[in-house]
């Protein structure tokens, strides 16, 4: 089984949210996933530790790491 359609292939949960916080900010962040941990004193080790132990959280952050991945990538695609 191969992992090449896999976006998520290699990229580690701390990775993905390190990514998803330096293009949004905590604020912006909360407002599109609203969990505790992004609105309440957020920070990198507290909200790995939170998504780790709670899988629709994890759920929810990935999904919004791969859309904005694809729109990134789309907007940067020549036509």
């Amino acid at each position: 089984m191969t992992q090449s359609n896999n976006p998520l292939h290699a990229i580690t949960l701390e990775k993905l949210l390190e990514h998803l916080v330096e293009y949004y900010g905590w604020e912006q962040l909360a407002v599109r996933v609203d969990i505790r941990c992004f609105t309440n004193d957020p920070s990198i080790k507290s909200s790995l530790k939170f998504l780790r132990k709670t899988p629709w959280a994890r759920k929810k952050v990935e999904a919004l790491y791969i859309l904005t991945v694809n729109n990134l990538y789309q907007a940067t695609s020549p036509e």
